[in-house]
């Protein structure tokens, strides 16, 4: 928890900033749970929002085109819809994450 701060005026509480400013507007959001070597989808998609995953608890592997990126607790991703993209679990624990749509 070393990158996270005590707000000013806030007491027994630390915050983490996610993100700076997302472009666009948020068409939807949801809160995800993936078991072990669950994920998709399958094949890889395309469309014309993007993602925020915000990561809860856990470690999500998330495929954009040939690239694996690790996302682990307490981070966050901005995946562009244009990108080919799926997200897995590869881990033996469960993972728990936030997606959040957005729209140009």
């Amino acid at each position: 928890m070393d990158d996270f701060i005590v707000p000013a005026k806030h007491f027994k509480f630390k915050a983490k900033k996610l993100s700076e400013k997302l472009e666009g507007s948020i068409s939807d959001s949801s809160v995800a749970y993936i078991e072990p070597q669950g994920g998709g989808p399958k094949p890889s998609h395309t469309h014309e929002h993007d993602h925020f995953f915000i990561v809860v608890k856990g470690c999500a592997t998330i495929e954009i085109g040939e690239e694996k990126l690790k996302v682990e607790e307490d981070q966050s991703v901005l995946v562009s819809g244009s990108e080919e993209h799926s997200v897995w679990n590869e881990s033996d624990e469960l993972l728990k994450m936030i997606g959040i749509t957005i729209q140009a």
